[in-house]
């Protein structure tokens, strides 16, 4: 079997509602899409996470020209010769982004040909659903003041039926211990709550959030830190008891290395469509078992890349072992984006018990819908 072909779509769709995060407005979503096709009739998808044009030219003219005529199936020989084929330029960002679509249509293609779901390939099922918990509570009216809003949030996810839910911060210390405190006061103690303040405060800052959050028993506090201070990360993890989760915008294993071996964060990151594809993902996630470190998988993005996670997540082992482990969780993006699900022809849902089923189909367990995908394509 060998590759014949790589298509990539541009996707981009407005927000009827523009929304803020700690790092700035979002006022469209995205999406790259990746196609690889061979001769055997078989193709498989994948998806690229951040800003599309600049993955997509590295896939133009980098990993494309390289894939024709290879085999699909030797999936980590691909890995390494095109992540040497952009080294001395490409470690981290749009490089390793645009390689994460191709190791994931790689996968795809692989468990076609076995006729398996791709979490049998990555070693078997430890777990056929996963529980998600909600991703939201961005900022939609203002960037202070949004307590009532936030509160009645987190209220519609637990009536939804969410037993978890993650809270964005990192709008300055007091604005987010008034976020943090009206949020649990709508759950309860019921609900587990997480916070993530996208990398936007230093060491100090970050420690007296995370007080905040102790005191109120949030489960973790994500990304305290810009990802280069492995220092101020260190710094942050020995002063709190909170856990301390991060890596959603490091890449490989080679960037995770730092973070993982100086133990100075609790639970480790990795997005499927980021950090290399599910190749790179597993291999940290294995790293990480080493160090007692426990895998979450950031997830944003299409249906494509929730189907990723939740093969890695099906083949995760338990950290650490135990008659009754801590599971791990599915983030659940649950903000506007017009393109999530229609890129795909399954569904992928919430059951009545508030558990995500891992595609039981060959390869990732999805299809994409291609008049959907070409008549949003916008290059």
């Amino acid at each position: 079997m060998k590759i014949t072909g790589v298509d990539r779509w541009i996707l981009r769709a407005p927000l009827e509602r523009p929304f803020a995060y700690a790092q700035g407005w979002l006022r469209s979503r995205t999406a790259l899409l990746v196609r690889i096709r061979t001769d055997a009739g078989l193709d498989g998808v994948g998806e690229c996470f951040g800003p599309p044009e600049l993955a997509a030219a590295v896939l133009d003219h980098a990993y494309a020209p390289a894939l024709i005529g290879r085999d699909p199936l030797d999936s980590a020989v691909i890995w390494d010769e095109l992540y040497n084929l952009l080294r001395d330029h490409g470690q981290k960002g749009s490089a390793i982004e645009a390689l994460s679509g191709v190791d994931i249509a790689l996968w795809d293609i692989k468990g076609k040909a076995a006729g398996m779901p791709v979490a049998k390939l990555l070693g078997g099922c430890f777990r056929s659903r996963v529980e998600p918990y909600a991703t939201g509570f961005y900022r939609t009216d203002g960037l202070s003041g949004q307590e009532a809003a936030l509160a009645r949030e987190a209220e519609r996810y637990r009536d939804a039926g969410f037993r978890a839910m993650k809270v964005k911060l990192g709008f300055g210390v007091d604005e987010d211990r008034r976020a943090a405190e009206a949020v649990r006061r709508a759950v309860g103690d019921g609900v587990r709550l997480m916070a993530d303040c996208n990398h936007a405060y230093d060491p100090p800052s970050a420690i007296a959030v995370g007080r905040v959050l102790e005191e109120h028993g949030y489960r973790w506090l994500e990304e305290p830190v810009v990802p280069e201070d492995v220092d101020g990360y260190a710094r942050v993890h020995d002063v709190l008891e909170i856990p301390i989760a991060g890596g959603e915008a490091e890449f490989t294993r080679f960037g995770m290395r730092a973070l993982i071996a100086r133990h100075a964060l609790d639970i480790v990151q990795p997005d499927c469509c980021g950090t290399g594809g599910l190749t790179e993902a597993r291999r940290i996630a294995d790293l990480a078992g080493v160090f007692g470190v426990r895998t979450i998988p950031h997830v944003w993005g299409t249906r494509v890349a929730t189907a990723a996670a939740l093969a890695l997540l099906a083949a995760l082992a338990p950290t650490p072992p135990a008659l009754v482990p801590e599971e791990p969780l599915l983030e659940w993006d649950c903000s506007e984006h017009p393109l999530r699900e229609a890129v795909i022809q399954e569904k992928i849902e919430i059951d009545r018990e508030g558990m995500v089923a891992v595609p039981a189909g060959p390869g990732l367990g999805v299809t994409l819908d291609l008049d959907f995908v070409e008549r949003a394509c916008e290059g």
